[in-house]
């Protein structure tokens, strides 16, 4: 069996905060490890944790196996995907914030990153799970199938959001970011959104993007 545990990258100094990040489809832990890295120079009390999704067979993709966070059914008109799994995916990422809490991190100081589907789950473990206090959300390349036409009446709608999709991409449209920006503009959630030039990626100008926005968050 393919070993599910997280890469940890543990800062240099006493640890005070953590973020959370998760792959996209057919990716791996070890993806945004450099992208971790570059962020622990000035985030140098943050833990990194980088979990990996384990191998199923995707639809899209003819059933065969890779990593990933949910199967996705058909690619139009939006993302048809198993709902099932995708509430497994973010209930396996509150175990991950769970850890961190019993470690003595606080809530407001525990960061959601996900790109492509990874940024689908963080969208939906943040604004239907029982953490009511996270200190954001950060959705990279991403959309969010789990959104109804309104969030629960419950849902935390004070967790911060930045939203950075390329103008470029063609793996996940630029339309279906905007969508779930819209969204939560609508839902009086804290949102930004930025998109830059670029593809299905993650480009150093929007490294420093998010440096800077994490500093905010974590200062």
């Amino acid at each position: 069996m393919p070993d599910s545990t997280p890469l940890i990258i543990e800062p240099t100094q006493t640890v005070d905060s953590c973020v959370i990040w998760l792959h996209g489809l057919g990716a791996d832990r070890y993806d945004f490890q450099p992208v971790a890295e570059i962020l622990q120079r000035v985030l140098n009390t943050t833990r990194f944790i980088l979990p990996q999704a384990p191998s199923r067979p995707v639809s899209i993709n003819g059933g065969w196996a890779m990593p990933s966070w949910y199967d996705i059914l058909a690619m139009t008109p939006a993302r048809a995907i198993n709902h099932a799994q995708l509430d497994e995916s973010a209930h396996y990422v509150g175990e991950l914030i769970d850890q961190q809490l019993q470690e003595g991190i606080d809530s407001h100081r525990i960061i959601l990153a996900g790109f492509s589907q990874g940024g689908a789950v963080v969208f939906h473990t943040a604004f239907t799970s029982p953490y009511r206090a996270l200190g954001g959300v950060l959705a990279l390349s991403t959309y969010a199938p789990g959104f109804e036409e309104t969030l629960d009446a419950h849902a935390n709608r004070n967790i911060p959001v930045l939203c950075i999709h390329g103008t470029l991409d063609d793996v996940v449209p630029l339309g279906l970011g905007r969508a779930a920006y819209d969204f939560l503009a609508k839902e009086n959630v804290p949102v930004e959104w930025q998109d830059y030039s670029m593809g299905h990626e993650v480009t150093q100008e929007e490294i420093a993007h998010i440096a800077q926005w994490l500093k905010q968050r974590l200062a």
